[in-house]
C-alpha cells in the first residue's frame, strides 16, 4: 500500500538512510524483491564446510558470509578470508566479521587479487561488480571451485530506464550468462553448472526509491535528490495512481571448476 506522507516526507527520509553495507531490512513494507530459488546465502554455507580455504571476493559489508558462516557452524572452513574496495563497506565487513576470525582486505574491484596462486579451494562472491576470471582462475588450487550469484543482464533496468531514458542495446546485453560463461572458460575454467532467473521487484513509494539508488549507485549514475526531483516528483504521483512500481531483477548462479 503506497505511503500517504508527502512527496518532501518521503524523498526526505529516503534521501536521509545510512546506505553503509547490505543490509536490506529498512525496506521491509517498502519494497519487495523475489529471490532466487538457489537460495544462495544458504548453499554458501553447505560449501564452507566443505572447504578448507576460502575466499569471498568484494564482500560488500560481510552480511551475506557472515550469514553463511553462522549456519556452516562448527563445521565451516578453517581459513576464510575476504576482499572489499569501498572503505565504508570495508569497515562495516571488518566490524561484523572480526569476531569471526575473518580478515577483511582491502583491495579495489578492479585491482589483482592479494593473494598468492593457489591459495584457496573455495572462492565466493555475491554481486561482483565484474567477475575478474583469470585473477579466479590464478587464486583456486587444482579442483578448487568458484561458487558466486550474479547480476544478469537488463537488470532492474523497468527502473533505470524511467531515470535515464531507453538505453542501447548493448548495455542491456552486458552481464549475459552466456558471455560470462565464454569468459570463464577462457580463463581456463570448467562451467560445472550455470542458472538464470528474472525476479519481480515492487517499490511502494519515491522514498524507497531514492534510498535504493543512493545505495545501489551504479543503478543511476551520479544520482542525486536534486538532479532528478521532477522525474522523482513523476514517479511519486505515478504510484499513487497506479500502485507500487513494478520492475524486475536478474541473476544468475555460477558454479565453476578448476581442473
Amino acid at each position: 500500500m503506497a505511503d500517504v506522507r508527502s512527496f518532501g516526507e518521503l524523498v526526505a527520509e529516503g534521501a536521509s538512510v545510512p546506505t553503509e553495507g547490505w543490509d536490506f531490512s529498512w525496506f521491509e513494507g517498502r519494497a519487495t524483491e523475489a529471490r532466487p530459488s538457489w537460495g544462495y546465502a544458504r548453499s554458501m554455507a553447505g560449501r564452507l564446510a566443505d572447504a578448507t580455504a576460502v575466499l569471498d571476493v568484494q564482500t560488500g559489508g560481510g552480511e551475506v558470509l557472515d550469514f553463511a558462516l553462522e549456519a556452516a557452524g562448527p563445521d565451516r572452513a578453517p581459513l576464510v578470508v575476504a576482499t572489499e574496495g569501498w572503505a565504508p563497506n570495508a569497515a562495516e565487513a571488518t566490524r561484523l566479521l572480526r569476531p569471526r576470525g575473518v580478515p577483511v582486505v582491502a583491495s579495489a574491484d578492479e585491482a589483482p587479487l592479494p593473494f598468492a596462486d593457489g591459495a584457496f579451494d573455495l572462492v565466493v562472491s555475491r554481486h561482483p561488480v565484474e567477475p575478474h576470471w583469470d585473477e579466479v582462475a590464478r587464486v583456486l588450487a587444482p579442483g578448487g571451485r568458484y561458487f558466486a550469484q550474479h547480476v544478469g543482464p537488463a537488470s532492474v533496468f523497468e527502473l533505470i530506464e524511467f531515470f535515464l531514458g531507453p538505453l542501447p542495446e548493448e548495455t542491456r546485453r552486458h552481464r549475459r550468462p552466456e558471455r560470462e560463461r565464454a569468459d570463464a572458460e577462457a580463463a581456463g575454467l570448467e562451467v560445472v553448472e550455470l542458472r538464470a532467473e528474472r525476479l519481480r521487484m515492487e517499490f511502494f513509494d519515491v522514498g524507497a526509491v531514492v534510498h535504493f539508488l543512493r545505495k545501489v549507485v551504479w543503478m543511476v549514475p551520479g544520482f542525486t535528490v536534486e538532479a532528478y526531483r521532477d522525474r522523482l516528483r513523476d514517479l511519486h504521483e505515478r504510484i499513487r495512481a497506479d500502485g507500487p512500481f513494478v520492475a524486475h531483477s536478474s541473476r544468475h548462479l555460477f558454479d565453476v571448476r578448476k581442473p
